[in-house]
């Protein structure tokens, strides 16, 4: 579904990816891990083509991402949701007109369709009656999910996470979590996740994937990976300080 080949960005002097290749797999869920800087945003971002490489290959359902024009980019953006690390919901906006934004934007459906989808989403990830709350009137975890309830108002293809329990509680990361699951399988999407958080990937995961200097260094199955035999995965998922990323002062 998704295939990223030999990825190379740079910003300037400072070279983010160097070879990075992954592929995903139609209903997936994947995750990306890494240390901070290590590119994980921007190797999602080019997924979606909100980047362009210096050089390699994206290809989304077989389709190449680097060449499409804007109007294409457009339309094969419309394939994702994406849940952003601090929800980046609009203020201004009452809840359920966050969750129908997309929908709203593309003109194509009545205000009345538009907030009984709203509705629909939001009970997804559980939440009810709130539609017309302000974002400043819920809590992280609450503003979370209706950044969720977002990002699947459009019934996309695919899922993109940015480090979605990043803030939270233990007791409302899970919750997140269970709701990743739960929309995978009532969804059928396919999703890229990117996080920190081993708790988290270790449930999520189909598969995990860590990216060490601009490449992808090791896959596999969350089993595999916690026995994995790679000592930079291991200091990683262990949280060891003493270790080969600390000793080369990645």
């Amino acid at each position: 579904m998704i295939t990223l080949t030999d990825l190379y960005k740079a910003f300037g002097t400072k070279r983010v990816l160097q070879g990075a290749t992954l592929q995903i797999e139609q209903g997936e869920s994947m995750v990306i891990i890494g240390g901070s800087g290590s590119g994980k945003s921007v190797l999602i971002k080019h997924i979606i083509g909100l980047l362009a490489p210096d050089s390699g290959s994206v290809k989304v359902e077989g389709q190449e991402v680097t060449t499409l024009k804007e109007k294409e980019l457009y339309k094969m953006r419309r394939k994702f949701g994406m849940l952003f690390q601090n929800a980046a919901l609009f203020d201004s906006l009452k809840v359920w007109e966050n969750v129908a934004f997309t929908l709203l934007r593309q003109k194509k459906t009545s205000l009345v369709k538009a907030r009984e989808t709203a509705t629909e989403k939001l009970r997804l990830v559980g939440l009810k009656d709130i539609e017309d709350l302000m974002p400043s009137e819920l809590s992280g975890g609450m503003r979370k999910r209706v950044g969720l309830a977002r990002a699947i108002a459009h019934n996309p293809e695919f899922i993109l996470y940015d480090e979605p329990t990043t803030g939270l509680d233990p007791i409302m990361a899970d919750v997140i979590n269970e709701l990743i699951i739960e929309l995978k399988q009532k969804l059928k999407v396919t999703s890229v996740t990117i996080t920190h958080d081993m708790v988290s990937a270790y449930k999520i995961a189909d598969r995990i994937a860590m990216l060490y200097k601009g490449k992808i260094i090791g896959i596999g199955t969350p089993e595999e990976i916690k026995n994995t035999s790679n000592p930079v995965i291991k200091q990683f998922i262990t949280g060891n300080a003493i270790g080969p990323i600390t000793a080369e002062g990645a």
